[in-house]
């Protein structure tokens, strides 16, 4: 990740502060005061001065409270704390030392907006009058004017983010994914995510059976040591009713798209993936042309989430992984059944640090999915899977299928499939490169986790998809939206 430690290490802390006084009832009468606690002053930690700290720890504290850090609240589960992205430089074009305060000022006469003046050492760029056109760089004959285009804004694959007159960075809520690309990205913390802690807290609280379902790109995460079998331990000391790892949802998901594929690959009908929320977000948003494209199969997630409240009508069910678009696909996409709530792996962990429990290693014992179901936290593990169920199913299909890769490579096959020139049958979008284990709230990054993750799930069995779902009752719930 491209977060700053200092940033990662005060986001922690918040989140930490935020779960702890949530336990003991106390966050109500306390929540005023948590900003002076956590920056006691007088000398800032990280800002100008104490005041506009403690203003953005505020900030925080709402985030994790699941609302909007400013008055306003567009419903995106992504958002800008606006305090803190002050600091960010305001004009995209800077004036650099290169500037030799020539007589023939090129770039002031290419202004068509007075954005530029003449300075005693070199021009200077007026950020309020500047409209980020360009003209003044491409005039200069020293290329005395840099583009700086802000890491958020450079994330984005959707081009969701611009900024206010105040250079303040917007978010539209109309394009953006909730990849969540753009929140570690930034050296401020100025982007972040509305948590689901506190509604989860008073979950544990309430006597609910409450589940935990971890994702399938959490083996490797956390060293080779660290199993589905640590995660049930910990959960269970936290106050979890019990567990269940998702790449079983993944092998549901599996059969159901499977049959999917092998119905319209006889009729001709090209098809994408559906369990990314992001690239399901891509297409309603950028591509709305193929909405009957998508699939109509939940996701791993909500498929586990279902299968769970079919059994214990009244369970509260939490997913956990590296995912940020997750929250959207439980909170905005309306899907009947699906989680009560998503967080991270640094939102469980605060959860478990106010509970003062760790994850400790133990014996890779559990196990309630196939390899397959594990394999779809990479880029290419569905394609995998629905290709192995219909060989198991003796369904299969001489289909060619695009596995998108990441952001631009699921916009360019989109794209292909918008005007009839997709070469191949299906596409598999990914919106993270890697898939879900490249997620924007990883743990480790992923080249360092996937030795341990190749270890983890080459030490499972190798049940096949379809003998693992016949385990369970899957005709209590639909596998469909």
């Amino acid at each position: 990740m491209f977060a700053d430690e200092n940033v990662i290490k005060i986001k922690h802390e918040v989140l930490y502060q935020v779960a702890k006084y949530a336990f003991e009832g106390t966050l109500e009468e306390k929540r005023d005061f948590l900003p002076h606690e956590i920056i006691p002053g007088p000398t800032p930690q990280f800002r100008c001065c104490i005041y506009k700290e403690r203003e953005i720890i505020r900030q925080r504290i709402r985030l994790v409270e699941g609302k909007a850090p400013g008055a306003e609240d567009d419903g995106n589960i992504i958002q800008v704390i606006s305090s803190a992205c002050e600091d960010c430089p305001i004009s995209s074009y800077v004036v650099t030392d290169n500037c030799q305060n020539c007589l023939g000022k090129a770039c002031i006469n290419a202004c068509r907006f007075g954005a530029i003046q003449a300075g005693e050492t070199r021009s200077k760029i007026d950020p309020v009058k500047c409209k980020e056109c360009g003209m003044c760089a491409k005039a200069c004959p020293y290329n005395a004017i840099a583009y700086l285009k802000r890491p958020c804004k450079s994330a984005c694959p959707v081009d969701a983010i611009t900024y206010n007159e105040y250079g303040i960075s917007v978010i539209d809520e109309g394009k953006c994914i909730r990849c969540g690309l753009c929140i570690h990205r930034c050296p401020f913390g100025a982007i972040g995510s509305k948590t689901f802690i506190v509604d989860v807290i008073n979950a544990l609280k309430s006597g609910k059976q409450v589940f935990a379902m971890l994702a399938p790109a959490t083996e490797g995460q956390f060293g080779e040591n660290i199993t589905m079998e640590s995660w049930r331990n910990a959960m269970k000391e936290v106050g979890f009713t019990d567990f269940v790892e998702v790449g079983l949802g993944g092998d549901m998901t599996t059969a159901s798209e499977g049959d999917e594929w092998a119905e319209a690959y006889k009729e001709g009908k090209k098809k994408t993936t559906s369990c990314c929320p992001a690239f399901v977000n891509m297409v309603h948003k950028h591509f709305p042309e193929l909405n009957d494209n998508v699939s109509t199969t939940v996701s791993p997630m909500c498929g586990v989430s279902r299968m769970l409240k079919a059994k214990y009508p009244d369970c509260y069910t939490v997913f956990i992984g590296p995912c940020i678009s997750k929250k959207s696909e439980c909170a905005e996409h309306g899907i009947e059944g699906n989680a009560d709530a998503v967080l991270t792996y640094s939102e469980i962990r605060a959860i478990m640090r106010a509970k003062n429990v760790e994850l400790k290693p133990a014996e890779n014992g559990y196990q309630e999915s196939s390899i397959y179901g594990k394999r779809f936290g990479n880029s290419g593990g569905v394609t995998g899977a629905v290709l192995q169920y219909l060989k198991e199913t003796g369904q299969e299909i001489e289909a060619t299928v695009l596995r998108a890769n990441g952001a631009a490579e699921c916009k360019k096959g989109l794209l292909l499939m918008k005007n009839g020139k997709l070469p191949e049958d299906f596409i598999e979008g990914m919106v993270c490169e890697g898939g879900c284990v490249g997620g924007p709230s990883s743990y480790e990054e992923q080249l360092k986790a996937r030795k341990a993750r190749d270890k983890l799930i080459d030490r499972a069995d190798t049940r096949q998809i379809t003998d693992n779902l016949k385990n369970y009752d899957m005709d209590s719930f639909s596998m469909h939206r």
